[in-house]
């Protein structure tokens, strides 16, 4: 027998030995290591399993409620509506203000279900446009599961009127019933040619023979103006302001009035529906001119009365206009009131409102300069309060709930306003001076 294979096997056997032992040494000392970590933490977990249960659920929300009234700097501020992925072009609320839909330029339209104005969070349902479009103004038509969509595509402007078919009931009690998705009721296709729409803004018609239905008015960059039957899609006139561009247009909240802003300084032309007998739009005539600002009108609102129409121009001022006349007879509008603009840059130049809504008591005036918001009084034009940046970006646009709404424990009107930023902020209105 070979003497070295004795020795080369005791060495093995010498080697394994060492090796187990080694090995042994190493993994206890990572047990203990694991042991000495994991342990703090099972406690931690033990000793804070019941308390849990009732921190877990306020904390995070006193720690959201803290980060959020740092980011609201202004008391008026009371929400935003976050999850838009470009610049909100257009707001509007229902009629009953619980509803605001959002148009976006991310190609989708979204309709945020306003319980609470205060909410943490808010329940909303997306419309995505076809292929292409992207949705530039939107306007509930007759109730809050209507909506129409103005859309732009290479091709031209688009109108789509999204509905939703009413739920029906079971006869399980407590059933939760799950609206369907809307779906396209009506479309028209370069409604304007290959101009786009600036603004969409409709309103349920009820005056004199009006039936109630919605009537819609689209306004283009070009000069054309067309009305539209919210429910049929039917379109139900067609007007020219004869200027080089539009600004926007408007229709008074009872269904009567168009007015409409452009290049020149005077609303050249306020139109007239006029509805049969049966309820349906007859015609639409000149009504009236309101001359008196020396510069291009920016921006004009109806009062709620259908009255009045208020004004602001490029010439520094706002003016309140009746146009409550027997313009048939003659009759001119009225300039109620002139009041400057008290917006000023570091210059003390003033500057021009982009954009003007009245809160639904006709007591508030809200305007934007850029990313500033103001509210006025409509009575005297006083300041009753500024935000001097409401928005981190250009605001797009503006809109007063009709009715007030719940915030909190109490009802109050609720302004909307949207922005290049991607957000759209809900504001309280103002305490009167």
């Amino acid at each position: 027998m070979d003497p070295v294979l004795p020795v080369a096997t005791l060495s093995i056997l010498l080697g394994a030995v060492i090796a187990l032992l080694y090995f042994g040494s190493y993994f206890r000392k990572r047990r203990s290591e694991v042991e000495s970590i994991a342990k703090p933490e099972i406690h931690e977990n033990r000793k804070s399993s019941k308390p849990i249960s009732k921190k877990s659920h306020a904390k995070p929300h006193s720690h959201v409620a803290e980060k959020d009234v740092n980011k609201r700097h202004h008391p008026l501020d009371v929400n935003t509506l976050k999850g838009h992925g470009d610049s909100v072009t257009s707001v509007c609320f229902s009629s009953d203000g619980r509803n605001l839909a959002t148009a976006c330029a991310d190609g989708v339209v979204r309709v945020f279900k306003l319980d609470d104005a205060a909410s943490k969070s808010f329940k909303f349902m997306r419309i995505n446009l076809p292929a292409g479009g992207h949705p530039t103004a939107v306007a509930f038509s007759d109730d809050s599961s209507s909506l129409v969509v103005a859309s732009q595509t290479l091709s031209g402007s688009s109108l789509y009127m999204y509905s939703e078919e009413k739920a029906k009931a079971t006869n399980e009690a407590k059933q939760q019933i799950k609206l369907p998705l809307p779906e396209i009721k009506w479309e028209h296709h370069k409604v304007h040619e290959s101009r786009a729409i600036l603004t969409l803004s409709g309103t349920a018609a009820t005056y004199g023979t009006a039936d109630g239905t919605t009537i819609l008015v689209s306004c283009s960059e070009g000069t054309d103006i067309k009305l539209w039957h919210g429910n049929s899609g039917k379109m139900l006139g067609n007007v020219d302001t004869n200027q080089l561009k539009n600004n926007m247009a408007s229709i008074s909240p009872n269904g009567r009035f168009i007015a409409a802003a452009a290049f020149t300084a005077d609303v050249k032309v306020v139109w007239e529906i006029v509805y049969s007998k049966d309820g349906s739009v007859k015609e639409v005539i000149k009504a009236m001119q309101l001359k008196g600002h020396k510069s291009a009108v920016t921006w004009l609102c109806f009062a709620p009365n259908s009255e009045q129409i208020i004004t602001a121009s490029k010439d520094g001022s706002i003016r309140i206009w009746n146009i409550n006349v027997r313009y048939h007879l003659d009759e001119d509008p009225k300039c109620l009131k002139v009041f400057p603009i008290p917006l000023h840059d570091s210059k003390d130049t003033t500057l021009n409102y982009d954009r003007l809504s009245i809160s639904p008591d006709g007591r508030t005036l809200a305007a934007t300069h850029g990313a500033t918001l103001q509210w006025l009084c409509a009575e005297t034009g006083n300041v009753l309060d500024t935000a001097g940046k409401a928005h981190d970006d250009y605001i797009t646009a503006i809109a007063w709930a009709p009715k007030a709404i719940p915030l909190g424990n109490k009802q109050t009107f609720i302004l909307a306003t949207a922005s290049v930023d991607k957000k759209v902020k809900l504001w309280t209105a103002p305490k009167k001076l």
